[in-house]
């Protein structure tokens, strides 16, 4: 028993080591130098072998190399290539090798985010990203910023300060009265908005089925003549890249309407909200400045590393009041405390990835991030015309939309190119029709990626149609 080390010495001596460190280093840096050469998504041997991970609890401690060997053996294998070029099923960007090298930094700091006083870096760092975003988005100066894990989290925090502010004109006080009783809010948003709009709505009480549903046109856009007359007591939520098609709401005109009824306008802007940093895309988010919250993913078009949602707010009174803890020992400052700014309180340095991305490529380098994204969607969309594949929406941003010339040969075309491991796309459903969902994302997408893919799309197409016509001769 003397010789038996207490797990505290055995960590003390582990910190002091370098070994553990440069095991990881070198299997990241295998990871990277295999990226471009390795399935985009898991070949099912990878995804069998996932079976090593499924064990009974240790009863005492495991070697620290060995348990790093098997994640990199087992674990690295049954990843998906979001960090490669061929990946195109959700809107998941690449990640900015600077910046996964801060990242690298920003997790042996492991700070907690929520208090000055918890982290002062932390602090300064959300300050900077926080002026930072509202200067290269283009909304009001003293806009606030939450960095929390996503823009579903965005959105619901965006919604609840919008909720608690209308009750609040209306002299009602929901932090300290609760919704019981407290005059209605009319919810107004286009037929056509995701479903974490409806999820943020159902868990803050106000419920998906009482919404005001506004038709949208063939690309998903509101339609603008068709809003209902709003209130002081509206929340309108307008979309700024419809998750299928692109699109953009008509935010402009929207925005007048509910200026002049005194409503709340709330931007969901999760991947399209970046197209306000480019020169040629601006107009689509055109009078955005005239709403009240946007909820943005910095990991979606910008590139970050998971997770970075941000909830921007140009009301900073009333988005504190909304998210605010309250207790003896909660330190607040002179500085910024980020916690006064999201629902969560212990949290990661989220913001710090943020203001590495910006410091490094700056604000040139986001619209050129952009462009690129935009630019690679178009040609996807161009090669894929040429090729025999019908293309059902308006490319206007980073979304594409694909068939084939039946559902089924859709279905199965995708299914093929899946499997081929060549690239990887989504399904959705249309207009009541199964589509490919393309989505274009990551900075490392070149055109020789889209190339490839187109390539692989047709091939996939091929294999469908053959495998057609051997059922039908067997019938």
């Amino acid at each position: 028993m003397a010789d038996r080390k207490s797990l505290q010495e055995k960590m003390l001596q582990l910190s002091r080591s370098r070994e553990l460190f440069e095991q990881a280093k070198s299997y990241s840096f295998e990871y990277l130098d295999n990226v471009e050469k390795r399935n985009v998504f898991p070949t099912d041997p990878a995804q069998q072998d996932l079976k090593f991970f499924d064990e009974s609890l240790p009863e005492n401690s495991t070697d620290p190399s060995e348990m790093l060997h098997m994640l990199h053996q087992y674990g690295s294998p049954a990843t998906v290539t979001h960090t490669g070029g061929r990946y195109f099923g959700f809107v998941i960007g690449g990640v900015l090798p600077p910046v996964m090298a801060a990242k690298w930094l920003i997790d042996t700091w492991d700070q907690n985010s929520v208090l000055y006083v918890t982290s002062p870096i932390s602090s300064k760092l959300e300050a900077v990203s926080e002026r930072w975003l509202v200067e290269l988005l283009d909304l009001p100066i003293d806009t606030a910023a939450g960095f929390v894990s996503g823009s579903s989290v965005a959105t619901m925090s965006g919604l609840i300060t919008g909720r608690n502010e209308l009750l609040k004109r209306s002299g009602w006080d929901v932090n300290s009265k609760g919704l019981f009783d407290a005059p209605p809010i009319r919810v107004i948003l286009g037929a056509e908005a995701h479903s974490s709009v409806s999820k943020a709505l159902s868990m803050i009480g106000l419920g998906k089925d009482r919404v005001e549903l506004v038709p949208v046109d063939e690309q998903g856009r509101m339609n603008a003549s068709k809003v209902p007359l709003l209130d002081s007591n509206s929340l309108v939520i307008l979309q700024a890249g419809n998750v299928n098609s692109g699109s953009f709401d008509p935010i402009d005109e929207i925005c007048d309407k509910a200026n002049q009824a005194n409503a709340w306008v709330h931007i969901d802007g999760a991947f399209g909200l970046w197209a306000a940093a480019s020169k040629s895309k601006q107009y689509l988010t055109q009078g955005i400045e005239k709403a009240d919250s946007w909820s943005v993913d910095a990991h979606k078009t910008l590139n970050t590393p998971y997770d970075g949602g941000v909830i921007l707010c140009r009301h900073r009174e009333a988005m504190a009041s909304a998210m605010q803890s309250v207790g003896s020992y909660i330190l607040y400052s002179e500085n910024r405390d980020g916690m006064l700014y999201t629902p969560e309180m212990s949290r990661r340095n989220r913001a710090a990835e943020i203001w590495a991305t910006l410091k490094v490529i700056g604000r040139n380098g986001v619209e050129e991030l952009v462009d690129g994204l935009c630019e690679r969607s178009k040609q996807f969309e161009g090669l894929m015309k040429e090729n025999g594949f019908q293309i059902l929406n308006e490319v206007v941003f980073n979304q594409i939309l694909v068939t084939c010339n039946s559902a089924e040969e859709t279905s199965a075309t995708l299914r093929n190119l899946q499997q081929s491991g060549e690239a990887w796309c989504g399904g959705a459903t249309w207009h009541n029709q199964n589509v490919i969902r393309v989505s274009v994302s990551s900075w490392a997408t070149t055109e020789e990626d889209i190339e490839q893919t187109v390539s692989a799309f047709v091939i996939a197409r091929e294999e469908s149609r053959r495998k057609s016509l051997v059922s039908n001769f067997s019938k």
